[in-house]
């Protein structure tokens, strides 16, 4: 889950400019195959060992691309003698699909960054899903009516988006602009909840579910792939159980998805786990569980119930699946240290202020319920690791433990992030050390697991503070670490989790596998040296071994380098009605 950013003014005038002349490409999800070409080829990647994708075992050859797609596949030397514009020597290296991040970030670099974004390339993803909770589209006048005043930048941007088909604009908006990887999304259930309701607490109203409903059909028209929840931040957090049927009820008709960042990943896990298949038995749709983890070392024993929990509803029919992040820490707002009503109605910086409000913050993180969980409670706050602040009076304390911060301060921690937080003006960029490296190999061998980064495609040239290695290594990471090193899971596993298991799961007809007909998202790596480089002191790091990869035909990474180029294309649900 990621905040909504500044974004530049200038960056936004682009976009809008583009808009007005710019011949968009949008993919249609599921696209017919067409004829393997015999006359000749834009690209001939020759003598790899392919990796199509479904979990088969590698062999060794070459494929043909024309255009934007795939018009070949034949053994290695199959395609030697045919006519072609570039070939590229995969000799000892893999030739796998584009990796398909299924829980990407890059909102910001989409919209308004340069669009490269390099930290996920590199890993060789091809492809980002967004959507976790909150998406900028669509918008209504009480949707704005809480908003930061001091977030002009974000104000100016979601007034764009208030507009009939917003979410289509938003996704015709980033192709227009220009991305090197393709971007889908779901809509975010906390979007629809601001939508209907603001950030007022409580059960919606009739007349507003209504309008959520409403808008999350459209969504689903305009080609979301679903709702995707987030359930421990406001709003999100704000809508029941019933609410949550309810959306589903409405996108069912349209083959939409129930993903979600389940209301608990700590002391309430598997209650959590019941709610998410709850939710999407009753409305009729299935589920995908974001991250899966137990967090909070007396929850690390709950790791195998959760795969029970899930194997278990899967025997009796209940579609429900999840996806994970190959690390023992997690990434969000300082903020998830605090109870949500705090929130409520856009004030959480004027209640932080309050002495009396204040206090009764202080006394529910001190006394907890069930009704929210403390992630710092959960880590303890030595293994809260704050990325970066940018107060002038706070800046000495970037990329310290919030523990060694509180006792710089004479505060004790629930003190020490009231007033990061009051002074920073925003969430305040967190890393959660939470997991257990068991669960996580544990996790990683479940067949219906997926990968995806919870993070934004970062460029070590701009980024700055600390940041989760994530951004820039997750793919990596599994294929050096998980899957050369310790051999936890066959290399084709790893690459089937990366590209069909999440084309299937989204109905992405038309990417995930390297097969005549599909678009040729591509991505070429050497197993034996692939690597990531980040880590959580040096995070800013490209990873290795990513050799070659290419978007829609065209080559975005060549021989590790990025080529600039930005054909990515907006993708889109099967009930999109262009």
């Amino acid at each position: 889950m990621h905040p909504r950013r500044p974004f530049p003014l200038a960056g936004l005038a682009t976009v809008i400019a583009s808009i007005a002349t710019a011949s968009c490409t949008t993919t249609r999800v599921a696209g017919a195959p067409v004829p393997v070409a015999t006359s000749g080829y834009d690209i001939v990647i020759a003598n790899g060992r392919v990796v199509d994708g479904t979990g088969a075992a590698w062999f060794l050859g070459d494929v043909g691309i024309t255009g934007d797609r795939i018009t070949a596949i034949t053994r290695a030397g199959g395609l030697a003698q045919a006519r072609v514009r570039q070939r590229i020597d995969a000799t000892g290296l893999v030739v796998a699909p584009g990796f398909i991040d299924i829980q990407g970030q890059s909102v910001f670099e989409f919209l308004v960054g340069d669009g490269r974004v390099l930290g996920k390339i590199t890993q060789g993803v091809t492809t980002e899903i967004l959507g976790e909770g909150d998406t900028p589209a669509p918008i209504s006048a009480k949707s704005l009516g809480n908003q930061d005043p001091q977030d002009t930048l974000w104000n100016r941007i979601a007034r764009r988006y208030r507009a009939p088909r917003s979410f289509d604009r938003w996704l015709r908006d980033m192709e227009a602009h220009g991305m090197s990887a393709n971007a889908g999304s779901f809509v975010g259930a906390g979007t629809l909840r601001m939508y209907g309701m603001g950030m007022a607490q409580g059960p919606a109203d009739a007349a507003s579910l209504d309008s959520m409903r409403a808008a999350a059909r459209q969504a689903m028209r305009d080609g979301a792939f679903g709702i995707a929840s987030a359930l421990i931040y406001p709003p999100g957090n704000y809508a029941g159980t019933a609410e949550l049927i309810e959306l589903m009820k409405a996108i069912a008709p349209y083959g939409g998805l129930y993903i979600t960042h389940m209301r608990s990943e700590g002391d309430q896990l598997l209650e959590a786990v019941d709610e998410a298949i709850r939710i999407g038995r009753e409305g009729g749709v299935p589920v995908e569980i974001y991250h899966l983890k137990a967090g909070g070392v007396r929850n690390w024993p709950k790791g195998a119930a959760v795969i029970a929990r899930i194997d278990s509803a899967r025997a009796t029919g209940v579609d429900v699946q999840a996806d994970m992040y190959p690390y023992t820490a997690g990434g969000t707002g300082l903020t998830a240290c605090l109870p949500p009503w705090a929130s409520a109605d856009g004030r959480l910086f004027t209640n932080l202020a309050d002495k009396a409000v204040r206090a009764r913050i202080r006394a529910e993180i001190e006394q907890p319920t069930f009704a929210w969980e403390s992630l710092c409670d959960l880590a303890t706050a030595d293994n809260v690791l704050i990325t970066e602040l940018r107060h002038p009076s706070l800046a000495q304390y970037g990329g310290q433990r919030l523990g060694a911060i509180a006792a710089s301060m004479k505060k004790d921690w629930i003190e020490t992030a009231m007033d990061l937080i009051v002074t920073e003006h925003t969430r305040v960029e967190t890393l959660f050390f939470l997991m257990s490296e068991d669960n996580v190999r544990l996790n990683l061998r479940q067949p219906w697991i997926k990968i995806g980064t919870d993070a934004s495609g970062l460029d070590p040239d701009s980024a700055t503070g600390l940041a989760h290695p994530r951004s820039y290594g997750t793919f990596t990471r599994i294929l050096g670490r998980y899957v050369r090193e310790e051999r936890l899971i066959p290399l084709e596993e790893a690459v089937r989790k990366f590209t069909s298991a999440v084309a299937t799961r989204l109905n992405i007809g038309d990417r995930g596998l390297l097969r005549p007909g599909m678009f040729a998202d591509v991505t070429v790596f050497d197993a034996n040296t692939v690597a990531e480089r980040a880590t959580f002191e040096r995070p800013h790091r490209l990873s290795v071994g990513v050799r070659h990869v290419l978007v829609n035909g065209v080559a975005v990474l060549r021989d590790g380098v990025h080529t600039g180029a930005r054909p990515g294309r907006a993708l889109r649900g099967a009930s999109w009605q262009p």
